[in-house]
């Protein structure tokens, strides 16, 4: 049986990118960084492995795939978000929000979408 061994996310700046995620989820780079591809993974315990590539690719608007951050409640979310936006994250101005959301849409530095999710609410 398959199991997920890493997100990875393409980037054009490794090392803006490696301080983002690492900073935003408490991960380390699990081995010396390379120029063009990153495994990070959780400082404590067990967790997905977050791998930068680097791309040149462009930033998808409504990409097929993105992360979902998990917070416990609304006032979590509300935190969790001011803490990504210090950390050099953007609000994003999603245009498929339902009429009472319980996600947030954000990009990292890097423009790559995510969402940070009011676990609360389910």
């Amino acid at each position: 049986m398959l199991s997920v061994g890493s997100v990875v996310l393409g980037v054009s700046d490794m090392r803006r990118a490696a301080a983002f995620w690492c900073a935003a989820l408490g991960y380390v780079p699990r081995e010396d960084m390379e120029d063009d591809w990153v495994v990070l993974v959780p400082a404590q315990g067990a967790g997905v492995q977050v791998a930068l590539a680097l791309s040149r690719t462009p930033v998808q608007d409504h990409p097929r795939v993105h992360l979902d951050l998990y917070a416990g409640d609304a006032a979590d979310q509300a935190a969790e978000v001011t803490r990504l936006l210090s950390l050099g994250a953007h609000r994003v101005p999603w245009d498929l929000y339902p009429e009472d959301p319980d996600f947030v849409v954000l990009s990292d530095p890097e423009g790559n979408r995510f969402c940070v999710i009011d676990t609360g609410r389910h």
